[in-house]
């Protein structure tokens, strides 16, 4: 465990970077500081690694003062990924991954079977190693720099805005490979961000921060979304957070119905059958090949007359029992008919939800969430603290919470 303690840093010129943090980061876990320009989250980072030495306070790494370590041993028992990934220039892929392993006197054979080991596993093709960074892609680098974080294998990994330079979707794969990379290796991340959505997906932990590095809330996300500090983390969260909420209630439990699909060798007779039982919910027909795979919607009409039916787009699938009530509905929103397609690990059509249907599953939902909250008030539930700090005063505040740590999607 990472604890920061009372710390605080200050310059020479008067401003006050970080002030009063106090923070339990927990391990095996990621913990995200997010929060405005100003707000001191880069510098408690650096903070850990002894890059910035703080002002006041301490930090202990595993009940130890981190200054009672040598700061370069430190340093070299932490990964480290920053903007841009950071690498050396001159230096191969393979060569870069390797950089701590050969500092800690690793031979050049096992550092290089260490940097191949982990292309493979940060999903970077072994052909690259022998090239330099300027040949790779801005999302290539920074899984090289991913990779050469965990080179040695350290149990601390400290992340610095690592895929803020890169385009949302290499983001969004950046970030999925983080988070299998996570759950295979168990690691302690403290990761910057100041993309609130980015902080809601990765994080096990957020940590608000406001300018002046005052600790505004420090919570699990889902909780950060449905009990705001203050109306300083209710605007930073943005007038979305409702939608964002939907995120932790799994749609599993969705009501499906397969009526409104047919494959697209159906013959007229059978979709005109089909036709009358769905008529009153839609007049569109959701078409698939013969492997059950959706290919969209057209009218019941027009396919049992046996004209080339004008074929409109589905939007986007959601996947049953992976996805959440949030992608749902955008799926639905996004589909011409109003209705989502629901997919299989296949991609094969497993049934279609009207938005009413949705809707209903997200009020069941609350209603259920409201029953948990209820039972913590009267003890009969298991608790977790959420901290909220007091601005100015470097206080923190504990409040019990329902415990629910539902997926993200």
């Amino acid at each position: 465990m990472i604890e920061i303690d009372a710390v605080s840093k200050r310059y020479p010129d008067g401003t006050t970077a970080v002030d009063r943090l106090t923070l339990e980061i927990p391990d095996r876990s990621i913990t995200v500081l997010v929060g405005p320009s100003g707000c001191g989250k880069t510098t408690t980072l650096r903070m850990i690694n002894r890059m910035i030495e703080p002002t006041d306070g301490r930090i202990l790494l595993d009940g130890q003062d981190i200054r009672e370590r040598p700061v370069n041993a430190l340093r070299r028992s932490m990964g480290y990924v920053i903007q841009h990934a950071g690498l050396f220039p001159h230096r191969t892929i393979v060569e870069n991954i390797g950089t701590v392993p050969r500092l800690l006197g690793w031979d050049r054979q096992r550092s290089r079977s260490r940097a191949l080991e982990l292309m493979e596993r940060v999903g970077l093709d072994q052909s690259l190693a022998k090239r330099y960074p300027y040949q790779l892609s801005g999302g290539q680098q920074q899984r090289v720099g991913v990779a050469r974080a965990l080179a040695a294998d350290p149990p601390v990994l400290l992340m610095d805005e690592p895929f803020s330079a890169v385009d949302p979707i290499v983001r969004k794969g950046l970030q999925d490979e983080l988070l299998r990379i996570q759950a295979d290796l168990g690691k302690t991340i403290v990761f910057v961000t100041h993309d609130i959505d980015e902080a809601i997906k990765l994080g096990d932990m957020v940590a608000v921060l406001r300018e002046g590095g005052y600790l505004a809330q420090y919570a699990p996300p889902n909780q950060l979304l449905s009990a705001p500090a203050d109306e300083f983390v209710e605007d930073f969260l943005g007038a979305d957070r409702g939608i964002r909420h939907l995120s932790f209630f799994d749609a599993s439990g969705l009501e499906l119905t397969s009526e409104p699909i047919v494959a697209e060798d159906a013959t007229p007779e059978q979709i005109r059958a089909l036709s009358a039982r769905t008529a009153p919910q839609t007049p569109y027909l959701l078409v698939t090949d013969t492997e059950g795979r959706p290919l969209g919607w057209s009218r019941a009409a027009d396919l049992a007359a046996g004209a080339d039916a004008e074929r409109l787009p589905y939007g986007h699938a959601f996947h049953l029992g992976r996805d959440s009530l949030r992608a749902a509905l955008d799926s639905a929103v996004l589909s011409p008919t109003g209705w989502a397609v629901a997919v299989d690990d296949e991609g094969r059509a497993a049934g279609v939800a009207a938005q009413e249907t949705i809707a209903e599953a997200i009020r069941t939902a609350h209603a259920a969430r409201s029953v948990v909250t209820d039972k913590v008030v009267t003890g009969q539930a298991g608790t977790e603290k959420v901290v909220t700090g007091q601005a100015g005063t470097g206080k923190v505040v504990t409040d019990e919470v329902a415990m629910d740590k539902g997926g993200r999607s």
